[in-house]
Order: C-alpha cells, then structure tokens, then sequence
C-alpha cells in the first residue's frame, strides 16, 4: 500500500530527499505517485507535520 500526502502539508521539502525511489512530486501540496511508492514509510518518518500516511 503506497503512501499519501494530505492537505497539512506545507511543502516544506523535508520528503523529497528521503524518498529512496523517487515518488514525491513538489508542488502546492506535495503529492506521492502511488506505481513508483515502495510503502517504506521514510518520508512519513521525516514529516514536521505529520501530513503523510499509509493510503486506504
């Protein structure tokens, strides 16, 4: 199950370094393309304000 990025994102950039295959588009809001996400949960971990969990 990928992960995703919600509408408490700041776009702060803390993420998309993180991302080991890189799945994280910048933008507005940040957004996690779900084919290319492994479901490792490194961007989660290095979220400020939590606004990246697993997908339902």
């Amino acid at each position: 199950m990928a992960y995703k990025i919600s509408d408490s994102c700041v776009a702060c950039g803390s993420c998309i370094d993180e991302c080991p295959v890189g799945a994280i588009s910048a933008g507005d809001i940040y957004s996690i393309d779900p084919d290319q996400c492994t479901d490792c949960g490194t961007c989660a971990s290095v979220c400020p304000n939590e606004a990246i969990a697993p997908a339902e």
